[in-house]
């Protein structure tokens, strides 16, 4: 149904949804704040370049607890790009109208969203993998079992783990924000004086959390794939 889907005009046979038309809006704002505070940067920094180095320091950190300072720094660009679009994305459910108004919807609130996000995690994990142990050593990891005899049995569990990681990020970011999406549309018709302070508060832990959660699996996966035997 047109409706249903949210379906704002079409390119040719693409549909353009609303879910699409945020999305774009949110790439462009991360794109503008990025390049505003990195396109002339000064030893005593203003607000934004202050915000931008706070934030990179911050994810590097975060990210050096699991991975190590040395890939951490490395492969902070992708890591970090998960990071800020995710948490965006989540923070956009904040916004008057959100998930309401025709044009404006939560992207990762939609599954096709998520999964997308999923695909590419999963070739960047498997890419960096292949990277940093060349495709020999890397595809000999998944057989590399003791008892040989066990390889048989292993093997097969091991590959259907590495397709059910990125189905596993895709669906609990998009069931925890769908789902809190639902929750608090049926609080705010039984409470609409109390429920909305208290769910934005709490809104505001849950997406952050959540961008935390999948950037965390994230590099515990890449951290395996490099991981030396």
């Amino acid at each position: 149904m047109e409706e249903a889907s949210n379906v704002l005009f079409r390119i040719g046979p693409l549909e353009v949804t609303g879910t699409v038309t945020t999305m774009w809006a949110i790439i462009a704002l991360i794109t503008l704040l990025s390049w505003l505070a990195t396109r002339k940067l000064e030893e005593i920094p203003g607000p934004l370049q202050t915000g931008a180095e706070l934030a990179v320091g911050g994810l590097r950190n975060f990210f050096a607890d699991i991975l190590g300072m040395e890939h951490a720094r490395k492969y902070l660009p992708i890591l970090g790009t998960f990071f800020i679009f995710i948490i965006v994305c989540n923070y956009s459910g904040l916004l008057p109208g959100a998930g309401h108004v025709t044009g404006f919807a939560v992207p990762t609130a939609c599954l096709s969203v998520t999964a997308g996000l999923g695909v590419v995690a999963f070739f960047t994990t498997h890419v960096i993998g292949v990277k940093e142990r060349g495709l020999g050593p890397y595809l000999k990891s998944f057989a590399s079992i003791k008892p040989a005899l066990l390889i048989i049995l292993m093997l097969p569990l091991n590959l259907i783990e590495q397709i059910i990681r990125p189905l596993s990020l895709a669906l609990r970011l998009y069931g925890n924000m769908y789902g809190e999406e639902t929750v608090t549309e049926q609080l705010y018709e039984l409470f609409p004086i109390a429920a909305p302070l208290i769910m934005q508060v709490l809104s505001l832990l849950f997406c952050a959390l959540q961008a935390i959660v999948f950037t965390m699996l994230l590099s515990i996966y890449i951290s395996e794939a490099i991981e030396e035997e």
